[in-house]
């Protein structure tokens, strides 16, 4: 049995926290917000954002950052990626040299560009650090349903650890030494989601679902690829698998504000609408700055900006994309072949 806390209790990290408690270990929870940490005290389930989701009588909760961080096995840093930096900052002068943080949430930060692993590790460097990601709504793993993962590490034996300590018979957890397509992959699918939901929000079909995914796949592995990650992680579980799962489910907040965008509100009344951090907003302009220091064309991203941010037409945007200048889709395999 582990001793292990999970820092920050919205969905995802309560979904979580089921899964180790389940798996025997003992978990403390750690909000900012003393309503919130009440409520899970009271109640135990989040019943607002993971309702019916139980959690058992010795898992703990807290406001004390403290006493959440110091003699632990393993740290799940589950707080939105705009407050990984700011968090980490706090939880510096608690974190022990060489104690295991796990980054759990998604996102590229804008004015750094810089993944949530590299900002942790830039705020505790005494730390180890590892990620886990993959298609996994918190809705779903809170109920038990079979859900797979990977844990990504600088190491093996971290990644290792990471899934000894969450893997059981409905969480499946897989490892990779490329923590940077792991954390490219679960952030840009965002970006992408929030064009799926677009279109569905227009009222177009699967036609149209199915060529975003693939053609945002592709955008998303150029940009990967030039910035040192490996592309069999993006045609893995935390890339195509991930990008599948946030582009087609009814759970996901980045396509549900999509769709709302789509359906002619702006970005503004529908994050509000959601209820929920949507993730892509916050990761779309860093994808552009991404796609600009590394030269990488990202034609669907490009138009999500221009909807999320200069107010362009959904219909007008998708035009663009469908008359875009005519391209081979693999444009190698004719040179193999001329």
């Amino acid at each position: 049995m582990a001793n292990v806390s999970v820092i920050g209790a919205g969905s995802w990290g309560t979904a979580l926290a089921v899964v180790l408690q389940n798996n025997g270990h003992q978990v403390t929870i750690w909000s900012a917000i003393e309503e919130e940490i009440k409520m899970l005290r009271e109640k135990r389930e989040h019943v607002s954002k993971l309702p019916g989701v139980r959690l058992a009588e010795k898992t703990v909760f807290t406001t004390d950052l403290k006493e959440a961080v110091e003699g632990k096995n393993l740290l799940v840093l589950a707080v939105p990626s705009v407050f990984t930096r700011s968090t980490a900052k706090t939880m510096k002068e608690f974190v022990e040299e060489r104690q295991l943080i796990v980054n759990v949430a998604k996102g590229i930060e804008e004015k750094t560009l810089m993944t949530l692993s590299d900002i942790i590790e830039e705020e505790i460097p005494q730390a180890r650090v590892a990620v886990l990601s993959g298609p996994s709504h918190a809705e779903e793993v809170g109920k038990g349903l079979p859900t797979t993962c990977v844990a990504g590490a600088r190491t093996r034996e971290a990644a290792e650890y990471v899934q000894n300590i969450f893997m059981n018979d409905v969480f499946r957890v897989y490892t990779s030494p490329d923590m940077l397509g792991i954390e490219l992959g679960g952030a840009l699918k965002n970006v992408i989601a929030l064009a799926a939901g677009m279109a569905d929000g227009l009222g177009y079909g699967d036609n149209t679902k199915a060529a975003l995914i693939t053609r945002g796949i592709t955008e998303i592995g150029r940009l990967a690829l030039a910035m040192g990650a490996q592309y069999e992680t993006l045609s893995g579980l935390t890339g195509i698998g991930d990008l599948i799962v946030t582009c087609a489910s009814v759970h996901s907040r980045n396509r549900k504000a999509g769709m709302l965008i789509g359906q002619g509100k702006t970005m503004e009344e529908a994050t509000q609408e959601v209820q929920m951090v949507v993730e892509g907003v916050y990761s779309a302009k860093a994808a552009i700055g991404l796609s600009e220091k590394y030269q990488v064309p990202m034609p669907i991203i490009e138009q999500v900006n221009q909807v999320l941010f200069f107010d362009k037409p959904v219909a007008e945007a998708v035009q663009e994309l469908m008359l875009r200048d005519k391209k081979a889709e693999h444009e190698k395999m004719w040179e193999h072949k001329e």
